[in-house]
């Protein structure tokens, strides 16, 4: 069992998962409701890597690891039909808690180090990413578990987001306005700097902060409200989708 030292960086979930609904109604509205107003896709790249610290910090204070993973395993069962009616996609695209759910199995095999887990769980967890189609792929688990590696010093968290974000944006669409702001004028040699992350899956990079820096207090959210607020944000889409 690992030595439990203190998480670096912001543990105020409550607020981050908050965040993380707005920014992904953000990006699923542009995609179903807006889709001209790219600058929606944009700011729902932040939504994913604060999902993915929040679970991370979960993991790290949860006092049982077989009840998270059924909360997750349920409310994304329950999520699916919604996000296929919502978001026109099919049972052969599974919505983000498969991923979420992924992940942890592998971070459970890391801390439990039984029969090598901490080896073969991560592995075994990338390749079912790739088998399962999971949303955002092999890179959504892997984001995860180096977040998990980096827990415990801001410095490693903003190194394996920079890093991530780079890998992850380099083959993306180029971003060369924001709401009417030109980005693609910055002379050089500051140009250098921002052209790599000015791409649309880069931007990601935008949710360092928020998990960095701590908040002075958090909102306490029922477990039930937190992991409900996936489907509602759904219905509200289906239903505006039937309004408009």
């Amino acid at each position: 069992m690992e030595k439990r030292t203190p998480i670096a960086g912001n543990t105020a979930t409550g607020w981050l998962k908050l965040i993380a609904l707005i920014f992904m109604f953000c990006d699923h509205a542009g995609k179903m409701l807006l889709p001209g107003m790219l600058e929606m896709r944009m700011l729902g790249r932040i939504a994913f890597p604060l999902y993915c610290w929040c679970m991370v910090v979960g993991f790290h204070y949860t006092r049982s690891v077989p009840k998270y993973l059924l909360r997750i395993l349920l409310i994304g069962l329950a999520s699916q039909p919604l996000y296929m009616l919502g978001l026109n996609h099919t049972w052969r695209e599974p919505n983000i808690f498969l991923t979420l759910f992924v992940a942890l199995c592998a971070l459970w095999g890391i801390r439990g180090r039984k029969f090598f887990s901490h080896i073969w769980a991560p592995v075994l967890a990338v390749l079912a990413a790739i088998l399962l189609k999971c949303d955002y792929g092999w890179n959504g688990v892997l984001l995860v578990l180096l977040l998990y590696a980096a827990r415990n010093s801001r410095g490693a968290i903003a190194a394996v987001m920079i890093a991530f974000c780079l890998y992850w944006g380099a083959s993306s669409l180029t971003v060369t306005s924001f709401f009417g702001l030109r980005l693609n004028g910055i002379p050089a040699p500051y140009n250098q700097i921002t052209a790599p992350f000015l791409k649309r899956q880069a931007l990601a990079i935008l949710s360092l902060p928020l998990m960095l820096f701590r908040f002075p207090r958090d909102v306490k959210l029922p477990a039930w409200v937190s992991y409900a607020l996936y489907p509602a944000h759904l219905v509200v889409l289906i239903i505006l989708e039937q309004i408009f």
